[in-house]
């Protein structure tokens, strides 16, 4: 009876166990491997978009068709030399008789430059290559900088989901508090009303914001070309560190950004190719070599030719002015890009020293004092020495702070991120440590 017994209970683990083993493959079949998958960070997402983005890949692509000019410029002669062979044939009548006899002659010609024009090639090969090189790091830095106000626009809208639930939560605690007291007698169906209508507000807050972060999201998976079923969480801090340089520090630098540096290399091969269009009025010269045996004689003859045309109808003018027409568009490009940098790194300061200041007096200030309201009207309110108002008055103030500072918050690191791109500046970009 005893063994029965424990028979019996053992079986009853072994099916419990089953069914214990049995749950996790429930649960991966129920909920995909992409929504269990981990929240995606700011240095993974700059990793997946320096693999994935469009513009930058496009830029890259460039990178072939410069290395390969740059080859050819490189190369020992601009002109391949030509080889030629001629075969004659002839048929002579001598005494009565005809003889057939086939001669043939060999040759080699070699076009060459006389102008330089073969160094001028290869400085605006060289230039360009390093143009298009400057052109795929400014791209990189400016996908950068959309990855990261993308990602920090998706970290915003979460935090201000769980600010909006939170304050949630004591709305409906407070409307539960309200029903019971209007149950009791104690408080008007008025104040009742106003919680429930207070509490649907904030439920649907928190739905209109629901709907921004999926539009959010779906903008920062685009941009890193992710399928639509792998769209992780995002992680990280809202705030970065505040960097202590200045604003004739950022202005320094950017008359360093790739940007700028591109339009140089630019201006310079503009300047290079007007030079090699001018270069191209000198003839070449066309250095020939013949070899083989004359009609009619045993002896064999070597033949040296020279060829030079001259130029007298055509002299490049086409060439030379559509040159001259990249190198002062090229020149205009330069002197816009140039104001225009400098302009918007000394608007982005202001505009980022402003909300600096903004955030700083809403955190030190205004946010403790209304936080500190909050937590004495709750219990007032409990206390029943105030009423639904009041209490609603003070939640609302509460929520309206931390809605001011969460958006101060992200327009500054939204700005930051702007200056700092404007200005080709690098940060050692190490977030602080809160959300």
């Amino acid at each position: 009876m005893q063994f029965v017994t424990i028979f019996r209970t053992l079986r009853g683990r072994m099916r419990l166990m089953r069914r214990l083993i049995g749950v996790p493959f429930l649960f991966a079949s129920l909920y995909p491997l992409s929504a269990l998958s981990t929240p995606l960070t700011l240095e993974q997402a700059w990793e997946q978009a320096e693999q994935t983005n469009p513009a930058l890949r496009a830029a890259q692509a460039n990178l072939a068709a410069a290395q390969g000019e740059l080859t050819d410029a490189r190369a020992l002669l601009w002109n391949n030399p030509q080889i030629s062979t001629e075969i004659r044939s002839r048929n002579v009548s001598q005494t009565g008789q005809s003889i057939d006899s086939k001669d043939g002659v060999s040759g080699l010609s070699q076009t060459l430059e006389i102008a330089g024009q073969q160094g001028i090639r290869q400085r605006a090969a060289e230039k360009n290559l390093a143009a298009i090189q400057e052109n795929i790091a400014e791209t990189k830095r400016q996908v950068h900088a959309d990855v990261e106000q993308r990602f920090v626009q998706v970290l915003s809208l979460q935090l201000r989901i769980r600010t909006e639930e939170a304050m949630l939560k004591l709305i409906e605690d407070a409307a539960t508090a309200v029903r019971k007291r209007v149950e009791a007698g104690e408080d008007s169906r008025l104040d009742g009303n106003l919680a429930k209508v207070e509490a649907e507000r904030a439920r649907n807050q928190v739905s209109i914001l629901k709907e921004q972060l999926v539009q959010a999201r779906a903008d920062l998976f685009a941009l890193l070309q992710m399928a639509p079923d792998q769209k992780p969480e995002v992680t990280g801090p809202l705030d970065a560190d505040l960097p202590s340089y200045t604003l004739e520090d950022l202005l320094a630098n950017a008359a360093h950004r790739p940007l700028l540096s591109a339009l140089d290399y630019r201006e310079g091969g503009a300047r290079d190719r007007v030079a090699l269009e001018r270069a191209s009025i000198y003839p070449d010269v066309t250095l020939g070599l013949r070899y083989g045996r004359e009609l009619g004689v045993d002896n064999k003859v070597a033949t040296l030719s020279v060829s030079l045309p001259i130029p007298l109808f055509r002299r490049n003018a086409t060439g030379i002015g559509r040159a001259e027409t990249d190198l002062t568009q090229t020149e205009i490009e330069k002197q816009t890009a140039s104001r225009d940098v400098r302009a918007q790194v000394s608007a982005l300061w202001q505009r980022w020293v402003g909300l600096k200041t903004r955030v700083k007096r809403l955190s030190e200030s205004v946010l403790p004092s209304l936080e500190e309201n909050q937590h004495l009207s709750s219990i007032s309110f409990r206390a029943g020495e105030i009423g639904l108002l009041q209490l609603l008055l003070v939640n609302r103030q509460v929520l309206d702070g931390q809605r001011d500072l969460l958006d101060a918050r992200t327009e500054l690191r939204l700005t930051q991120v702007a200056l700092e791109a404007a200005a080709g500046w690098q940060p050692a970009r190490h977030a602080l440590n809160k959300n």
